[in-house]
């Protein structure tokens, strides 16, 4: 563990004594000491180990040290570098940090002093790590958020979104279970002048219900039994940015007049405490219920108009089929990683009489499970797919007139119990997944299988 983390020091100094010294103090098994004598052997041990810090002499045998530190810097941007120097003068000082020095000492050293300077070096060090590592993670993000089919089947739902960029006001997105609304609500916030600002996401519904109102606004310690310290709720977490509040439709409505007053105030109060929090969060709500059915009941209306300021459908895939070209070659490019899997115009045209029952979650399973299963000379999708569910064959209920009789009548119970088999089955048995695919909450579902000894 330690060797993985561990940093390296470099000293070049072509005083030997000072440069034990400096290994004896400085070494543990968090930090490694090397040394050199010379510009030249300093260079040769920057090309071979990479260092992370370097305590630099201003002059050496064969050069002065700040003609060294570019030399270094061009091998290693990353590393750290503190210049020593016998002669301390405010023009040395900035010479040293105008070629790239990270600090200054002067000599004689304290070693407790030269021990507090690495240290803040490898904090540095830590700190633009994760700055980077946030960057990158801010970068793909971005990345991720193209919108296929923003000129097709999604235009009207890519036109609503490019112009909630511009406003904080609610977004309520709606639509069928792997239609792509997560998808739609990052493109809201990192293509936003918000990009920036933190974008945090729950899921309502993986949440059970007595702790989702600790996440979402936090608690005090000893509010409960095992608040052992306070907590940051979600909305405070999200502040200055995006709360994305997944499966809004599976909140408890006991909770939805808190939520509401959180919106609508701008301020938080956690649980067990008696101070309000302000906080300025943008609200963007996904659900795939059909919230007006139920608006009164399982969901209060207030809420409802509150979050749907701006209302966008994303449709299933099924009612926008002229996507599925543009979507298989993203998939196939971002997802699968493999630029050389291409798709007949056979396979292409089998795809797109497919009902997508899961939509583009479906689909990406799919095209992903045959990439590792299938032979690349036979890359054939449409193998994986459930039978029946092409558009136009007998059993696609969604395709077929109101005046075929059904080829098979079963009571409504069989249907869903079918339903259900076959949905585990497409899913290899993950509940989850079967409940996101089929719109319904996992508790509903688990007692759905115990129901029919599933």
């Amino acid at each position: 563990m330690f060797e993985q983390n561990r940093k390296t020091l470099l000293v070049i100094d072509d005083e030997r004594t000072f440069c034990i010294a400096a290994k004896d103090y400085l070494e543990n098994e968090r930090l490694e000491v090397l040394a050199a004598h010379s510009g030249a052997e300093a260079l040769a041990v920057c090309t071979r180990r990479r260092p992370d810090i370097v305590l630099l002499d201003q002059r050496l045998p064969d050069g002065d040290g700040h003609g060294l530190v570019p030399e270094i810097l061009k091998l290693n941007d990353q590393i750290k570098i503190v210049f020593i120097t016998a002669y301390p003068t405010f023009e040395n000082a900035v010479t040293a940090v105008r070629s790239g020095a990270h600090d200054y000492l002067s000599k004689p050293l304290d070693m407790e002093e030269l021990r507090m300077t690495v240290e803040k070096a490898v904090r540095t060090m830590d700190l633009e790590k994760v700055e980077q590592v946030h960057a990158l993670q801010l970068e793909r993000e971005r990345n991720q958020t193209t919108i296929i089919g923003a000129e097709a089947g999604l235009l009207e739902a890519a036109k609503l979104a490019e112009s909630a960029r511009s406003s904080l006001a609610p977004v309520l997105i709606t639509g069928e279970t792997g239609t792509g609304k997560g998808l739609i609500a990052k493109s809201i916030h990192y293509q936003g002048p918000m990009a920036a600002a933190p974008f945090v996401s729950v899921n309502c519904a993986a949440l059970p219900e007595n702790l989702i109102e600790a996440e979402l606004f936090g608690y005090e310690k000893g509010s409960f039994t095992g608040a052992h310290a306070a907590k940051k709720g979600l909305f405070e977490i999200a502040a200055g940015g995006t709360l994305f509040l997944d499966e809004i439709g599976e909140m408890p409505v006991h909770l939805q007049s808190k939520l509401l007053g959180a919106i609508e105030e701008g301020e938080v109060r956690r649980i067990g405490g008696t101070v309000p929090r302000s906080v300025k969060v943008r609200i963007i709500a996904a659900t795939n219920a059909d919230l007006e059915s139920v608006l009164g009941t399982r969901f209060r209306k207030d809420l409802y108009y509150r979050i749907s300021v701006i209302k966008i459908h994303v449709p299933p895939l099924r009612e926008r089929r002229q996507d599925i070209r543009a979507l298989c070659e993203h998939i196939l490019q971002e997802a699968v990683h493999d630029r050389r899997l291409k798709l007949s115009e056979d396979e292409v045209q089998r795809l797109m009489r497919y009902d997508w029952p899961g939509n583009v979650r479906e689909l990406k399973n799919v095209l992903e499970r045959a990439s590792l299963v299938q032979q690349k000379s036979e890359f054939r999708p449409s193998l994986l797919l459930e039978p029946g569910l092409e558009r136009g064959k007998p059993g696609s209920g969604r395709q077929a007139g109101y005046g075929e009789p059904p080829q098979e009548l079963m009571t409504l119970e069989e249907s869903e119990q079918r339903l259900i088999q076959q949905t585990l089955r497409h899913f290899s048995g993950n509940i989850t997944q079967t409940a996101r695919a089929l719109g319904t909450s996992l508790s509903t579902l688990k007692r759905r299988i115990r129901h029919y000894q599933l």
